[in-house]
């Protein structure tokens, strides 16, 4: 049987992404973790930690964390059954991009929190690799542009999040005086959310341009309205962030929306819009909180997306 103590090192240790900080969230000496970690691969009789060049678990370590996981979620359930086991804080660690946290995240989530008492520890991750902390078993939950589930996990289609081609009418005229044609974007500067953001080269594929291209780097949803706002690039900005807002939770159209009102920003390619599918994932075995917030998302999901493609 497993030594949870152990276990509990090892979740610290990949949480706090460090044995110092971990020891300080467990209230032990840096030693004491270190010892753990050691007497745990002991017994198991492999590393469940890359030490370098960064920290990372092992495969077996991965497994254990997936394990982790799901022991906490019905932990949790237990509690709430039987209170005179202990006392202990609900806490969901999920995996979510930075789009939907910027845009339809909080107003849905905070529907859920009206009715559940529940923590949420939130890890910022581009839609086309959250589902690697998934199978890493760093997260309970994840929404990623995949639909097919890691083992042990059940994935459920929530909507699309709608992009658009914008920029500032000074960009435009700068870069774009003689209309939007594959020579003026090979030399406009793009704005890109990361290394993993693809949605700027589906843009340019539709006119015929290959990567490289310039472009600004910016890892934050709000930076990244703020930098086309600012006219040094345009972008792919989700269409909720500039055409939608959230009215007694339901989605309803402003003709036209903040932005494109005031005429701070305007369309590169009118009607071309890209819908990036998004689904939830989560573990199968846990527990009730994950299965009530599951289902509402699922309820409430069209509330605040656009439908899946088809």
């Amino acid at each position: 049987m497993l030594d949870y103590k152990l276990l509990e090192a090892l979740v610290a240790v990949t949480d706090q992404g460090g044995f110092e900080r971990a020891a300080r969230h467990l209230g032990l000496t840096q030693s004491a973790v270190s010892q753990r970690i050691k007497l745990l691969e002991a017994r198991l009789g492999q590393p469940v930690l890359v030490r370098s060049p960064r920290l990372t678990p092992t495969p077996l370590g991965r497994k254990l964390l997936n394990h982790a996981q799901q022991v906490r979620l019905l932990e949790s359930d237990l509690l709430d059954e039987v209170p005179a086991l202990g006392s202990g804080e609900q806490r969901l660690r999920l995996a979510i991009n930075a789009d939907s946290l910027a845009t339809w995240w909080p107003e849905a989530i905070g529907r859920f929190c009206e009715r559940h008492s529940v923590l949420f520890e939130l890890v910022v991750e581009d839609q086309e690799v959250a589902l690697k902390r998934m199978r890493d078993g760093d997260v309970a939950g994840c929404i990623c542009d995949s639909p097919t589930p890691v083992q042990g996990a059940r994935s459920h289609g929530l909507g699309s999040m709608r992009y658009r081609a914008l920029a500032s009418p000074a960009f435009m005229a700068r870069y774009f005086a003689d209309g939007v044609t594959p020579e003026a974007l090979r030399q406009a500067p793009a704005i890109v959310f990361g290394p993993d953001d693809r949605l700027q080269h589906r843009f340019l594929a539709m006119y015929g341009v290959e990567p490289p291209f310039p472009h600004h780097l910016c890892p934050s949803s709000e930076g990244f309205v703020g930098l086309a706002l600012a006219g040094l690039g345009y972008g792919m900005v989700p269409e909720r962030q500039a055409e939608r807002e959230l009215s007694e939770g339901r989605l309803q159209e402003i003709d036209p929306g903040p932005h494109l009102a005031d005429g701070r920003l305007v369309d590169l390619s009118p009607g071309y819009v890209i819908d990036v599918p998004l689904y939830w994932h989560h573990w199968r075995q846990g527990g009730k909180i994950l299965d009530a917030l599951t289902d509402h998302l699922l309820r409430l999901g069209d509330a605040w997306l656009a439908p899946l493609p088809t």
